[in-house]
């Protein structure tokens, strides 16, 4: 039985050498080899593509981190340069016998409340500082919680002395009810003329700001029975500020003192 298998398989053998049947495998049948062919190309081709998307994923987060501190530091530029501008606009006053800083804005103190804001200043005197906007009024600052508290031009506590035109008529600024637009001024006396076009200056007379400083022009007058009173366009757009100084009047705290000592 042995023998007959291994004759059949030299006849076998013979046979396919004699006819060639290898070749002609090869030659009939090489589409065999065309599918190896394409699964090596295809296997290369989709390892190409799936180092490629990891390597492109990778760097989409990549540039995500990179975008999100290029953003922070957007931001950073954007509000430091706004402050610079700000800060340009603030004109340099020279300090006397009085005293002046340089606040800033932080916060409103009521989001339904534009003439209130905090200032970056720690006050513990129960004094009525000046708020002052280049050579402007801009309001008056209180102390709240031992912190600063800027009490807007138009906002109805902001307060404060002035004269009017040329004859120095004496009146209060006042919240404007009608139109917040514009201030108010009250308590003007009758018997004393006043123009519109007039300029409004801080008196002195308060005690919180010193003589001279604008405040605005009276573009109407109301009168009345026993008094009138004026309206005007402040020069100050104290909404529109970052950075602000405070006044404070050093020689009446001197005065207070002298007047205070014991003999």
């Amino acid at each position: 039985m042995n023998k007959l298998v291994l004759l059949l398989f030299f006849t076998l053998l013979s046979l396919s050498y004699i006819f060639k049947i290898d070749r002609l495998i090869v030659e009939k049948f090489n589409f065999i080899s065309s599918i190896k062919e394409s699964y090596q190309d295809n296997a290369s081709a989709f390892q190409d593509f799936r180092n490629k998307y990891f390597s492109q994923a990778q760097s989409i987060e990549d540039y995500k981190k990179e975008n999100v501190i290029l953003k922070k530091y957007q931001f950073l530029y954007t509000k430091n340069q706004y402050d610079y501008d700000q800060l340009l606009k603030i004109n340099t006053i020279k300090e006397d016998s009085n005293k002046f800083e340089l606040v800033k804005v932080l916060s409103y103190v009521k989001f339904d409340d534009f003439s209130k804001v905090w200032l970056n200043k720690e006050k513990t005197s129960e004094k009525i500082l000046a708020l002052i906007d280049n050579d402007f009024t801009a309001g008056i600052v209180v102390k709240s919680n031992n912190r600063s508290l800027a009490l807007l031009n138009g906002n109805e506590k902001a307060n404060y002395a002035v004269f009017i035109g040329k004859n120095n008529v004496p009146g209060i600024v006042h919240k404007n009810e009608e139109d917040e637009k514009y201030l108010k001024i009250k308590y003007i006396p009758i018997w004393m003329d006043i123009s519109i076009g007039d300029e409004v200056i801080s008196s002195g007379m308060d005690n919180i700001f010193f003589r001279g400083l604008k405040v605005g022009k009276v573009i109407k007058i109301n009168k009345m029975p026993d008094m009138q009173e004026a309206i005007i366009q402040a020069y100050s757009q104290v909404r529109e500020k970052k950075y602000f100084y405070t006044y404070e009047n050093i020689e009446e705290k001197k005065e207070i003192l002298k007047t205070n000592k014991k003999p």
